[in-house]
């Protein structure tokens, strides 16, 4: 549809209503006090409310075809073609391919479950109705990194509600020594609980600076072992003579992508909510936004420690050494989808404006990384066929949540290939009509 048509297309309604709207916009200049203008904004922005789509929860999700909504059928099934022939060539037994690949690491070895996964998938909505599903949107399968972003979405929560007073904070202020219990010494020997210590990841010279920003930047270059894994293990440099002596860069300096300190992040969250992270994402996010039942976030059999007198696991952020989220194609499209909308779900702001504001703003060091793991298309070198303005939840896999506002657009895409991303993002952008392009640019 069209909102901006010629004179010459506009209809007797459509004349009133532009009447109407010129003699409203007179009165909100006339001198009527502030209490009509806010009840006016008040109206308008429950009006515009009444526009966006949501699905409900369950199977109730409405579709419409690619004419309904400005795209070409044609040209989006040869974007999905595409997404189909360029499947990720890696096994599809996950545990293999780990081991291919991160497992060659130092310190590589899995301490976390992992999946074989299913055939190509993926979801393009337009307007937050279903266009297109390719594969089988309903399975379950690890999601690797795009676990990051459910991750800073429960930090998200503790900010938006004071938990965190500021992210320039130092995340010592909120974490106390932590005990941790060695569950592969309870499962050796059933007589006990198993064997515990005292773990104060925070206490360095160098760590006491770093700050929840730094965390989730990426900035952090957080030093220390957890769960088994050494910071410097994870993506080392090619020196092994310089893994334990390298430089340590001021806090917010330098970025590295790095599990490890993302594992870092997800022990701090844990004690700031003393509970355990996924029963905060399903209560405030997940059974909100009406995902399935069927999502699990794990951690590492290792990563268990005591809180409030109770076993409570840490999540991990990714599948780099196992777990992480396991989720179906149709739950990613509703996060998707929240972020599209920044936050807003129906009537309710599940994270904040704020918080999307900041999600959104590039990092110092790495201009395409916002808060993890909101990928960001500045100066369009991430997605280069995307707008600018477009980011994109990544994990290994490839896994990917594509959100564009510019056209009210998402893709969900898994088992991609990853140099084929911006390919993908391409044709489906060229699906787009002109008048639906010119419709949301305008």
């Amino acid at each position: 549809m069209n909102k901006n048509p010629s004179p010459r297309t506009i209809n007797g309604k459509a004349f009133t209503l532009i009447i109407t709207a010129v003699m409203l916009a007179a009165l909100m200049a006339a001198p009527l006090g502030a209490g009509f203008s806010k009840t006016f904004a008040q109206s308008n922005a429950a009006a515009n409310q009444k526009q966006v789509y949501y699905p409900e929860s369950g199977e109730s999700w409405e579709r419409r075809t690619p004419d309904q909504v400005g795209m070409d059928a044609a040209r989006l099934e040869e974007a999905i073609d595409f997404a189909r022939e360029k499947e990720s060539k890696s096994p599809r037994n996950l545990e293999m391919a780990h081991y291919q690949s991160f497992g060659r690491e130092p310190f590589g070895g899995a301490v976390g479950p992992f999946k074989e996964r299913g055939d190509a998938t993926g979801i393009v909505l337009r307007h937050g109705y279903i266009v297109a599903e390719w594969g089988d949107p309903h399975r379950v399968d690890m999601t690797f990194s795009v676990t990051k972003s459910f991750l800073s979405t429960t930090v998200a929560l503790a900010f938006d509600r004071g938990m965190i007073r500021s992210l320039q904070d130092r995340v010592r202020d909120y974490v106390a020594p932590v005990v941790v219990i060695d569950q592969s010494a309870a499962i050796n020997s059933a007589e006990r609980l198993g064997e515990s210590k005292l773990l104060q990841p925070f206490e360095t010279e160098h760590n006491r600076k770093i700050t929840w920003e730094h965390l989730l930047r990426q900035t952090s270059d957080w030093e220390g072992t957890l769960w088994g894994k050494p910071d410097w293990a994870d993506r080392p440099g090619r020196n092994p003579e310089e893994w334990l002596t390298r430089k340590r860069n001021e806090p917010g300096t330098a970025y590295k992508y790095n599990d490890v300190r993302v594992n870092v992040l997800a022990l701090a969250a844990t004690s700031v909510w003393r509970r355990p992270l996924p029963q905060v994402l399903r209560e405030y996010v997940m059974d909100p936004i009406g995902a399935s039942p069927t999502w699990r976030w794990y951690g590492y059999e290792n990563s268990w420690v005591l809180i409030d007198g109770a076993a409570v696991q840490s999540a991990s952020g990714g599948g780099h050494w196992g777990g992480g989220m396991f989720i179906n194609a149709r739950d990613m499209a509703r996060f998707g989808y929240l972020t599209l909308r920044r936050g807003k779900w129906k009537d309710e702001q599940i994270f904040s404006e704020e918080w999307t504001r900041m999600a959104l703003t590039p990092t110092g060091p790495q201009p395409t990384y916002g808060f993890m793991n909101w990928f960001l298309n500045t100066e369009r070198k991430f997605i280069p066929s995307a707008p600018a303005s477009s980011f994109a939840h990544m994990g290994n896999g490839t896994n990917m949540i594509y959100v564009d506002a510019e056209n009210d657009l998402v893709i969900v895409a898994r088992w991609l290939e990853r140099r084929e991303v911006d390919g993908l993002v391409q044709r489906v952008l060229a699906s787009l009509s002109s008048s639906a392009n010119g419709q949301k640019q305008n």
